[in-house]
């Protein structure tokens, strides 16, 4: 099977060299304004206008940014784009019932409340049952399709489905070839890759094998399976797989901070970022970003505003699931990742610890906002 084109290859090589000198100017102002705290807005010029098809999109993260997430996070605003928790494709149709129960969005012209466009994943290894089940989600009203070649829960990938697809990227280039073939003509196709499964040997085919399969756009996280979540994202290998393919890269993994996001853009070359864990843990990270990219002030967001956005949440789930378990879980689960970066989020996580009624946690969170706004 071939791989990356002659042409696609001589067309990212003319951009990577026209791009070096501005790449090595960028290179030295981050590093010194990680060094010297320099404000964001002076020490990195080459970012500050906002390139045309620079995007920031939510990462889709199963059993974390659900739809209420992705409802909240794009109230909060600064994204582009967000994507669904992956629906699992195996021998069954799915019906309305489940595509709208993983993203409710189709029933909304595929948008957020806040009006951001959201993409629905799917999860599998059985091209042609993965290309039945996208038909019908399209029927269904689906305007765009990502497909997942990254998950790395062992369940999953025991069931080959996820990461376990890289070690065979002539059946990634099968599943993402038969998609295409069947999908109607304006129906975008993106895929989502990790470096490997247990290692990087493979990366660059697989990230051939999605783009000459006729995926329109790739989002590469820059970690293998087996390094899991562990520190640190490989964002050169994200630039070699930009050159390599011919379609356009997202980067994503360790974007935790704007320093992050302006040091993965310099590494990478990539225009759009996703935004995984680092979004959950700073809710207000894409609209910082956006800022500096608008070349606006930059805002530091504060506990009290920060309360008030967890109270939503409590209440957007107990509007979707009003018992106890699901509201209760999601918060704890929710403060117990963002104590890393607000000390106040460890006294509430605290405060809600060993409470499981829901309504007792909903007068907890009130009194909590109240203090923090008073």
């Amino acid at each position: 099977m071939m791989r990356s084109s002659e042409k696609g290859s001589s067309e990212k090589s003319k951009s990577g060299n026209q791009g070096s000198s501005a790449m090595a100017a960028v290179s030295s102002s981050w590093q010194a304004c990680i060094l010297t705290d320099i404000p964001l807005q002076y020490a990195f010029p080459f970012f500050q206008t906002t390139s045309s098809d620079m995007q920031l999109i939510l990462a889709p993260m199963q059993g974390l940014v659900d739809d209420v997430m992705r409802d909240l996070l794009t109230r909060i605003g600064g994204y582009d784009e967000c994507v669904s928790e992956f629906v699992r494709i195996t021998h069954t149709v799915h019906s309305r019932s489940t595509w709208l129960k993983y993203a409710p969005e189709i029933a909304n012209g595929n948008k957020t409340p806040a009006g951001t466009p959201c993409t629905v994943q799917l999860l599998g290894s059985d091209a042609d049952n993965m290309a039945v089940n996208a038909l019908e989600v399209v029927r269904f009203g689906a305007d765009k399709i990502d497909l997942n070649f990254g998950c790395p829960a062992p369940t999953v990938n025991k069931h080959k489905g996820g990461a376990v697809l890289l070690k065979e990227p002539d059946l990634i280039h099968h599943i993402v070839k038969t998609l295409r073939q069947r999908l109607p003509e304006h129906i975008p196709l993106t895929g989502k890759m990790r470096l490997g499964y247990e290692d990087k040997s493979l990366a660059l085919e697989c990230a051939a094998a999605i783009a000459e399969g006729g995926a329109c756009a790739l989002t590469v996280h820059g970690r293998t399976k087996v390094e899991g979540y562990e520190p640190p994202a490989h964002w050169e290998w994200i630039r070699k797989i930009r050159e390599h393919v011919a379609i356009p890269v997202t980067a994503n993994g360790d974007v935790f901070s704007l320093k992050d996001y302006i040091g993965i853009k310099e590494m990478t070359g990539c225009n759009s970022v996703m935004l995984g864990r680092g979004a959950v843990i700073r809710p207000d990270l894409a609209r910082q970003i956006k800022q500096y990219e608008n070349g606006e002030t930059v805002r530091d967001t504060d506990f009290a505003e920060v309360s008030v956005w967890i109270n939503q949440f409590f209440h957007l789930c107990l509007a979707k699931e009003a018992n106890n378990k699901y509201p209760v879980a999601r918060l704890k689960q929710w403060l117990g990742m963002m104590k890393k970066e607000f000390g106040e989020a460890q006294e509430l996580f605290d405060a809600v610890r060993a409470v499981k009624d829901a309504e007792e946690v909903a007068r907890i969170l009130a009194a909590f906002e109240d203090k923090m706004n008073a």
